[in-house]
């Protein structure tokens, strides 16, 4: 059933709206979205896609000319990063408060200033509490599947909520994999045309839409909204149950999780550093260090439960965070996950923030976190927050024997520096 391919992660978005039967395009470059919108007028121009590509001065335009395309009942599809993002800011925050089901690919970049053009997680993370249901995506081949997963949680009528499917930029968004692209006939049973009628330009009918409204109303509208946005997790389970029977892929739904059965440690990913995490446990499992992974691929509406459930059991958390909080210093997966437990009893928790403005989250990274986290755990001490490659790691205070073993792994110089 379908084809496989060799993809880069804007491509696979590109081939997910195309098999949604996306109906309007709009969207305006800007790296490392560039490509995406190239493969989209592409797929238009050769006839392979049956859409309208509208070309647009700004990102702003953009979101406002799919906005007009919901009112007029159609599937819409855009992205943008970084500042792209802040541009379309007003129609952004309209689309959510509006219930219109837009799906966008969000091709995470860092913020300026310092000028950048790289990859970081600092521009999705910042418009978090827009109202857009959020999807972290680990693969090329999740990007694929979740931007067609996006339109049957979008448009259900228990929801109606736009969709950001987020994945790291350059990481994901220019890195190739090998790709199951699914057949038309199969995502057409899948998803189903859609039936957007609350709201709907009709001369028949007349209605207004986005008219000036006074505070109890949209008190009303507000509350709505977040029930919606509660409400989306089911669907969103849902939806993952049922592409996983059609197409024989899961992805956690929610959240993911990895060696989590036996685990005294466990770290918390979000985007691209879970596949190198997922290596780096496997190595330290073999030192019998009990480590497993949280991944959390849902950040809107987050899942506390979820998490709170796949942490019962474990001794101490580190998360990996690609993005902070200028207000607490943190990550933001690392605030997150405090407010998850809020009062309750849970257990330490270790913040180690890294691959900012495109730098790499290292195996060697992620030994450390897991190391440190181990030791902490065991009642050891260490602080808060780490910055990688900003703040020296004191691995001496971790048990010796455990380094002579990790070293033995290879390529792991601050081990051999302290066993020297």
């Amino acid at each position: 059933m379908g084809k496989v391919s060799v993809l880069n992660g804007n491509k696979a978005a590109a081939y997910g709206s195309k098999l949604a039967r996306v109906e309007l395009l709009a969207a305006y470059p800007i790296t490392p979205q560039t490509p995406l919108v190239e493969y989209l007028a592409n797929f238009v121009s050769e006839g392979e896609m049956d859409a309208d590509l509208v070309e647009v001065e700004s990102e702003h335009s953009a979101l406002s000319v799919l906005q007009g395309g919901v009112l007029a009942g159609a599937r819409t599809f855009t992205g943008t990063s970084s500042q792209g993002l802040a541009l379309m800011y007003e129609p952004y925050i309209r689309t959510s408060t509006m219930r219109m089901p837009i799906v966008m690919a969000l091709v995470t970049r860092e913020v300026i200033s310092p000028q950048t053009v790289w990859g970081g997680q600092q521009d999705a993370v910042t418009v978090r509490e827009a109202g857009w249901i959020q999807i972290w995506c680990e693969s090329v081949q999740e990007i694929l599947d979740s931007v067609i997963q996006a339109y049957k949680i979008a448009e259900n009528k228990e929801v109606l909520l736009p969709v950001n499917i987020c994945y790291d930029g350059f990481s994901l968004s220019h890195m190739a994999e090998r790709v199951e692209i699914p057949d038309q006939e199969a995502v057409d049973r899948f998803l189903p045309k859609p039936d957007i009628t609350h709201l709907k330009l009709d001369p028949a009918a007349p209605m207004s839409v986005d008219p000036l409204t006074a505070g109890p109303m949209l008190t009303e509208f507000r509350h709505k909204q977040v029930k919606a946005m509660n409400r989306a997790k089911e669907v969103i389970k849902d939806v993952h149950q049922e592409w996983k029977e059609l197409f024989n892929r899961e992805y956690g739904g929610l959240i993911d999780t990895y060696q989590m059965e036996d685990a005294e440690i466990a770290m918390i990913c979000l985007g691209s550093p879970a596949g190198t995490t997922r290596v780096v446990i496997d190595q330290i499992r073999e030192l019998g260090i009990k480590v497993g992974m949280v991944r959390i691929r849902v950040l809107r509406p987050f899942p506390s439960e979820e998490i709170r459930e796949a942490l019962a059991n474990v001794k101490a958390i580190g998360v990996i965070d690609r993005n902070v909080s200028f207000a607490a210093g943190y990550g933001v997966s690392y605030l997150e996950l405090k407010q998850a437990f809020g009062g309750m009893s849970m257990p330490p928790i270790l913040d180690f923030i890294g691959g900012l403005g495109g730098s790499d989250v290292t195996l060697e990274n992620i030994r450390e976190a897991i190391l440190l986290t181990q030791h902490v755990s065991s009642g050891g001490k260490w602080k808060d927050v780490t910055w990688f490659g900003l703040d020296e790691i004191d691995l001496v205070q971790i048990n010796v024997s455990r380094l002579e073993k990790l070293s033995k792994i290879g390529g792991y110089e601050t081990v051999k520096g302290v066993l020297s």
